[in-house]
């Protein structure tokens, strides 16, 4: 009978099971701060506390298999030791990088790998999706926030005009007859993306057999929300509009939100359940235990333990490298004292210590050294402000997604435009990121200000501008052992009602970018 074959393979799995509880334990402890950096943001951000559903859940899946789990042959994999150090090598870089993404990518890929390699490849298949659904707990997506509050805002003001309601646009604001409406980070539906493409996955794994279904099952899960936001947003500003704002503002604005995000996705799912097909967990129980053949335990335990021990070794290797590199970094290096701003630039442009044009300031957190003052040439007027970056970690980031140009709720600036803008000399230009701001926030008054930004990163001597280069020059130039000495430069100037204040900062960026360097050069720590 069933019973007595899976009691019988008992003692098989539980000595077979060692060598992989063993590898596991060992990835655990030394990537326990990778880990503890997941759960952080779990605890922290609204947006990923869905994660501390997917271990659980993927625990569960993993025990419905169980009955087919006991019929098939434990056979390690030693071939996966390749994969699983490639995958050490991208935690070493991500780790350099400081990017928290690839590094708890690359832990839940190790999780993943050490099961074929210890259990082999017929235990992985048959529990490949709940091995697969753990990279929900990664918290990635918010590199989505900007294209789709972008989107929301775009079918938000189209669908109002489509209304008969005039709309003045300026970015991501806009001004309707009854009142003053912003699309920030709450709106852009991230959350609502991730949470149904997380249970759309789920759901179409428990109820469809074919892969086709499956696949069409996740991809309207990835399309509702997106329409779904965009819908939510504009019947909003309509309930708003209609009952001149006693509706949908406030805490009432999420509210409404959420549920009409629930009753969207259980609309979803009922529909997808006309189509749902029989319980492949309880066909494959159900079926004849004679059927699967006997247990064979295939490759002796000692086997098992040479690639346990050959796993540990790589993830000790992996860890001590990344020690290793972070002790000489800050043995090597020697911090010099934070630049001054040159009193004079080519051009006839003079660092003017009383001048002032703006109040605005980045937000840029925590920097080693800030550099700003303004140059006059003339009646022109160009600002700069340079923030320096040294030992980065947790606490310290050049690059990451809480470094903007202005704080996400500031009443004071607006972002309302933004793009690139080639500066330098032409033997030496560089594509800068502009942005357009515009004081005060509120766009129903008249603007006081209007300021033109020019964004550059400086690291390991190269101008950069994409933060996905960035993070890699700073990867190698620690990987070499050069440090990570790097720095954001900002030029910004003042724009007149003819934009004229892209000129000036196009003369002074041609002239003096080749100076900044040098500073920025000079300032390194030395070797």
């Amino acid at each position: 009978m069933a019973t007595e074959r899976l009691s019988g393979a008992g003692p098989v799995w539980a000595l077979r099971l060692l060598p992989g509880v063993f590898a596991l334990a060992v990835l655990l402890l030394l990537f326990k701060s990778t880990g503890l950096a997941m759960v952080g943001i779990w605890m922290r951000s609204e947006t990923f506390a869905h994660a501390f559903l997917v271990p659980p859940i993927s625990m569960w899946l993993v025990w419905r298999r169980r009955e087919a789990l006991a019929r098939l042959p434990l056979r390690s994999a030693p071939w996966f030791l390749v994969p699983i150090a490639l995958v050490c090598l991208l935690w070493l870089l991500g780790e350099l990088a400081g990017v928290n993404a690839a590094t708890q990518f690359a832990l839940v890929c190790l999780i993943v790998l050490v099961v074929p390699a210890l259990f082999g490849t017929a235990i992985a298949r048959e529990i490949l999706f709940p091995l697969l659904f753990l990279f929900f707990s990664v918290p990635m997506g918010e590199f989505l926030v900007p294209v789709m509050m972008e989107g929301t805002a775009d079918f938000t003001v189209l669908a109002l005009r489509a209304s008969g309601i005039p709309v003045y646009r300026e970015g991501l604001n806009f001004i309707i007859p009854s009142g003053n409406w912003s699309v920030v980070e709450a709106c852009s539906g991230v959350r609502y993306l991730i949470a149904s493409f997380m249970v759309g996955t789920l759901f179409a794994y428990l109820n469809y057999r074919s892969a086709r279904r499956r696949v069409i099952f996740m991809v309207v899960s990835v399309i509702v929300p997106v329409v779904a936001n965009w819908l939510r947003a504009y019947l909003i500003v309509m309930l708003g509009h209609l009952s001149s704002n006693t509706l949908a503002v406030g805490a009432d604005h999420l509210l409404y939100g959420w549920v009409f995000f629930g009753v969207v996705i259980l609309v979803m799912f009922m529909v997808g359940a006309r189509w749902s097909e029989p319980d492949e967990a309880a066909s494959a129980a159900a079926a004849p235990a004679g059927a699967a053949g006997p247990v064979s335990s295939a490759a002796s335990p000692r086997s098992a333990w040479a690639v346990a021990v050959a796993v540990a070794l790589l993830l000790g290797v992996t860890q001590y490298t990344q020690a290793r590199l972070q002790g000489a970094e800050q043995l090597a290096t020697t911090a010099t004292a934070a630049p001054t701003l040159p009193a004079q630039l080519d051009g006839g442009w003079a660092l003017d210590a009383q001048a002032t044009f703006s109040d605005w300031a980045p937000n840029f957190q925590n920097p080693s050294a800030v550099i700003k003052g303004v140059y006059r040439a003339g009646d022109r007027g160009v600002g700069v402000w340079m923030g320096l970056y040294r030992d980065q970690g947790v606490d310290r980031k050049l690059i990451t997604s809480t470094n903007t140009l202005i704080e996400g709720l500031s009443e004071r600036w607006v972002q309302t435009g933004g793009g690139r803008r080639v500066l330098g000399e032409t033997r030496a230009a560089v594509r800068a990121a502009t942005a357009e701001l515009r004081q005060p926030g509120d766009l129903k008054q008249r603007a006081t200000q209007r300021l033109l930004v020019a964004q550059l990163y400086w690291i390991d001597g190269h101008w950069v501008t994409s933060d996905v280069e960035g993070k890699l020059r700073l990867a190698v130039s620690r990987l070499l052992g050069r440090g990570d000495h790097s720095a954001v430069l900002m030029l910004y100037v003042p724009l007149d009602d003819r934009d004229a204040g892209a000129e000036v900062l196009d003369t002074f960026a041609a002239r003096n970018l080749a100076r900044f360097d040098a500073l920025l050069q000079a300032a390194a720590p030395a070797r």
